[in-house]
């Protein structure tokens, strides 16, 4: 057919006739196709068919046998070697044992040689102090003996060892009974102290001789060594060694109630288990808190007058700051107040003290000066400022002794 008519023929053969059926398929010029995608042979080769491969497969066969084996004399020289040094180790061991038993030599020396004798076992770290090889055992039989600052080494024949120390506490307590100098006993209690910790010696009567100290130094306004006693009453009782755990929990709640500081406070709070939180003691001090930070300053003397265990001598360190703000805020709702009402509603025990601590804010701003002090009435508009001006001249720092 003629190529002029933009097309390729096909010829057809019907079934019916013997003439030929032409069919015209247009198509584009032959210039504009693509060229036809190259044969790839799918047909998989035989690997059995080449000799080479079967050789190498020969030969990884062959080595791997050979590395079985080899691996297999391997784990057996090791476990050969292993039986040899457990065995090396037991006869250390009845050497050792035999040497204790019927030759007397200096065990320390002699476990230390043996270990050393031993190339498998790992040496000492030299940089690691063995704590135990220099802790004292004291041998001094003297029931009290004054506080000294160590500056060298302590001595055994200066130090008393833990029976003689039990004897000290209960003469102690004897003398404190019978109202003895509290410098001469605080002396002591540090003498005491000092001789457990060199001693090392951290149990039950250790945390019994920090709060019988704590409490003395409570009822004696020293808060330096109370602070003290609380630092290490607080690391022994989280060695879980027991103690007056709530109690002493109680009082450092009224602690930082005193020091105003909120966020050490509320992290503290926050850590108390519910068994500590049912204590009477806790619950006092957690009321304490919450009567502050209300501002109900009726609910607070209340707790104050009826504060459990010595949490009133901690209170007593802050009551006279909780007293000027409890003023500002009564002269702010009343234009007069009776003197009597103050000894009443802020805990003084005497009209005589009430009209003392205010003079002291010079605050004093009576209507009448010459009346007593039962008849006294307190000019609200006159002791105001006066009022604020020394809460923030008097109270604005808080200075806490011996704070650690």
């Amino acid at each position: 057919m003629d190529d002029r008519l933009g097309g390729h023929a096909t010829q057809k053969v019907c079934p019916e006739a013997n003439f030929e059926v032409v069919k015209f398929i247009h198509s584009p010029p032959c210039s504009l196709m693509p060229p036809p995608p190259p044969v790839i042979n799918l047909k998989r080769k035989s690997i059995d068919n080449q000799p080479g491969k079967k050789a190498k497969k020969a030969n990884n066969n062959t080595n791997k046998t050979v590395t079985s084996s080899n691996d297999y004399h391997n784990d057996q020289a090791a476990l050969n070697r292993r039986a040899e040094r457990f065995q090396r180790e037991h006869d250390i061991e009845r050497n050792k044992s035999f040497q204790t038993h019927h030759k007397p030599v200096n065990n320390y020396h002699n476990y230390h040689a043996s270990r050393s004798a031993s190339a498998d076992e790992p040496e000492a770290d030299p940089k690691v102090v063995d704590w135990d090889r220099f802790t004292i055992v004291g041998t001094s039989q003297e029931l009290f003996k004054d506080y000294l600052r160590l500056t060298s080494e302590p001595k055994p024949e200066t130090i008393r060892p833990y029976p003689v120390l039990q004897q000290t506490l209960l003469a102690l307590k004897k003398k404190w009974k019978e109202k003895c100098s509290y410098n001469w006993i605080c002396n002591q209690f540090k003498s005491l102290r000092q001789d457990l910790t060199v001693q090392r010696i951290k149990n039950d009567f250790t945390v019994q001789v920090y709060e019988i100290h704590a409490r003395m130094a409570l009822e004696s306004n020293d808060m330096v060594e109370y602070n003290q006693c609380q630092a290490t009453l607080k690391s022994l009782y989280d060695l879980g060694i027991p103690g007056k755990v709530e109690e002493f929990t109680a009082y450092r709640i009224l602690m930082l109630l005193h020091g105003r500081n909120r966020s050490e406070l509320n992290l503290y709070v926050g850590q108390l288990t519910p068994k500590q939180k049912a204590d009477p003691a806790v619950r006092h001090a957690l009321s304490v808190q919450r009567a502050m930070a209300m501002g109900n300053y009726h609910s607070f003397f209340d707790l104050y007058l009826n504060a459990p265990n010595m949490g009133a001598y901690i209170m007593d360190h802050f009551i006279d700051r909780e007293r000027t703000r409890a003023l500002i805020i009564i002269t702010k709702a009343y234009l007069k107040v009776p003197l009597s009402f103050i000894v009443k509603e802020l805990a003084f025990e005497t009209s005589e003290e009430a009209r003392l601590f205010l003079a002291g804010h010079s605050a004093d701003t009576f209507t009448d000066q010459r009346h007593p002090d039962t008849q006294k009435i307190l000019d609200s508009k006159q002791a105001n400022p006066k009022l604020q001006q020394a809460l923030e001249e008097k109270y604005r720092k808080v200075m806490i002794r011996g704070a650690i």
